[in-house]
């Protein structure tokens, strides 16, 4: 993994899994989870965020430097495995 692919994901890491977590929870949609009862309100808005991330980096009018490719299949895998934590839980 090139190096600046692999600080972007921990910068990602870091957001999603870290000191921005808390703020996800203010975004009306997962509020509306919450509320609703719904498990994991902040994976399902973390796969949110990685998808519209994924539209940005498709859709931007540079590949940043050689990363984008990257970048896109690193934000795929990452949903990939959010959807299965999703899909294997029980409860």
């Amino acid at each position: 993994m090139r190096p600046h692919a692999r600080a972007l994901l921990v910068s990602a890491g870091l957001v999603l899994g870290g000191a921005g977590i808390d703020t996800f929870a203010t975004f009306p949609a997962a509020v509306a989870r919450e509320k609703e009862g719904e498990r994991h309100p902040h994976i399902h808005k973390a796969i949110e965020e990685l998808r519209e991330a994924r539209k940005e980096l498709k859709e931007a009018d540079h590949d940043f430097k050689g990363h984008r490719d990257e970048a896109i299949e690193q934000v795929d895998k990452a949903i990939k495995q959010l959807e299965v934590c999703l899909k294997v839980d029980k409860k």
